[in-house]
């Protein structure tokens, strides 16, 4: 077979989907809704309708496609690096991008700050925190590294613990903690496949195993699967046993419907230019009131009496436009509604993992039962885990079926690729990764 005849037709494949993601519009409802797309108060949910039944409505979900700008020629599963901008979004950005370009230092000196904190402020709201408990990064690394960094508490022979299902770098940064604060790693890890109670039941025991355990890494949602992890529950047996937690959030929100006081932890890192659709370079480190005095202030900022989060954060001059954008992005987060997100993103994850199940050449990753799946997930070949071997993968994916994937490395059970729709993905996108599995056997 010639190489031409056995890669996909990309401009043919474009074409198909796009009608098929917009097959129940009529053409002048079409028209219209693309021109109304710029405004979030344009976008109209449906009242009375469960979250569960609107993630099946592919007409809703066509037209809150519409606020967003697509890539040509490839289905984009990969969506889990950052997220797209709605075009409400985009505008903001560009219109606040000409603002500081055209006011310079005299907007920055004078007025920023209190922009700052109102933007704080705004995710506090979201994320059902209290004003000043939340402080903008430039991701949820830097949160995360600043908490674990700042950590101040521990005492020689004490443990550190994390998982293999966690971010690389966290781990990396877990392990050189354990060398330079002479204190033990532990790494527990967590079946490819695992449900609730497995993961609380592997975590109470690595509790009971290590009397001496300090300071854990708690995610939230695996960034290699999107495995839900109980975070609450692991939390409280932890506090019982006087064990301190950072939480890693980078993932999980607007993946997830939740709000922060349902997690139970104290410290928390989370991305707003994943699915909450910030410009790019913007995360949020939240700290609990009355939880400062373990991590001290950033190196070179004081404060005295524990009470003022953004002296754990020093991020110099940052990109002030998108700081700017992020009320803009939470507004129109929650104007298609966290909930509907979170059960449209489940739904598409549930299009092709249902039927992957079924093929014995495919093994899928991630939670084994509803609690623990997220619209995120991962699959590999069948005894195909070496990260040459998921590579080959990802390439036949996206050279023979026109699907872009990522490859996930770092768990335990070996390489995976990971599969991260977003909110403007079709059914029939999700279709074309269901045949392309079925074609690997």
């Amino acid at each position: 077979m010639s190489s031409e005849s056995s890669s996909f037709n990309r401009r043919s494949m474009l074409k198909t989907l796009t009608a098929g993601a917009v097959y129940s519009l009529a053409a002048s409802e079409l028209v219209q809704a693309k021109s109304l797309a710029n405004t979030p108060a344009s976008l109209q949910v449906p009242k009375g309708v469960t979250p569960e039944a609107l993630a099946k409505d592919e007409s809703f979900w066509a037209k809150v496609a519409l606020f967003y700008d697509k890539a040509e020629g490839i289905v984009n599963l990969e969506h889990g690096y950052w997220g797209k901008m709605s075009r409400p979004v985009q505008t903001a950005y560009l219109e606040n991008t000409e603002m500081v370009n055209t006011q310079l230092s005299y907007y920055a000196r004078k007025e920023y700050n209190q922009d700052l904190v109102d933007s704080a402020n705004k995710v506090a709201a979201a994320l059902g925190a209290n004003d000043g408990e939340v402080v903008l990064t430039r991701n949820a690394t830097e949160s995360i590294h600043n908490l674990l960094r700042q950590y101040n508490d521990f005492k020689p022979g004490e443990t550190v613990l994390f998982t293999d299902i966690d971010y690389p770098s966290f781990k990396e940064t877990m392990q050189w903690l354990a060398k330079s604060r002479d204190v033990e790693p532990v790494e527990v890890i967590i079946p490819p496949q695992a449900n609730q109670q497995q993961i609380l039941d592997l975590y109470i025991r690595a509790f009971d195993s290590n009397p001496k355990l300090k300071l854990m890494l708690l995610t939230h949602a695996s960034n290699q699967h999107g495995l839900i992890l109980p975070v609450a529950k692991i939390a409280d047996a932890a506090k019982q046993r006087g064990i301190d937690v950072v939480c890693d959030c980078a993932q999980s929100w607007g993946l997830l419907d939740f709000k922060i006081t349902d997690l139970n932890v104290d410290w928390a890192g989370f991305n707003l230019h994943k699915w909450i659709g910030s410009p790019v370079g913007v995360g949020a480190l939240y700290m609990k009131q009355g939880s400062l005095t373990k991590i001290s202030p950033y190196p070179g900022e004081t404060d005295p009496d524990n009470t003022l989060t953004y002296k754990r954060v020093h991020t110099a001059t940052t990109n002030f436009a998108a700081t700017l954008t992020v009320p803009t992005a939470i507004d129109f987060h929650q104007s298609i509604g966290p909930a509907n997100k979170d059960a449209r993103l489940r739904y598409l994850h549930s299009l092709w993992a249902t039927e992957a199940k079924k093929m014995p050449h495919i093994e899928v990753l991630g939670g084994s039962d509803a609690e623990s799946a997220s619209g995120m997930g991962a699959f590999r070949l069948t005894g195909k885990t070496s990260f040459e071997e998921v590579t080959q993968l990802q390439k036949r994916l996206e050279n023979e079926f026109g699907v872009f994937t990522v490859v996930r490395k770092g768990l335990a059970s070996g390489c995976c690729i990971r599969v991260t729709p977003q909110v403007f993905v079709s059914a029939a996108e999700i279709a074309t990764l269901t045949n392309a599995l079925r074609k690997l056997a």
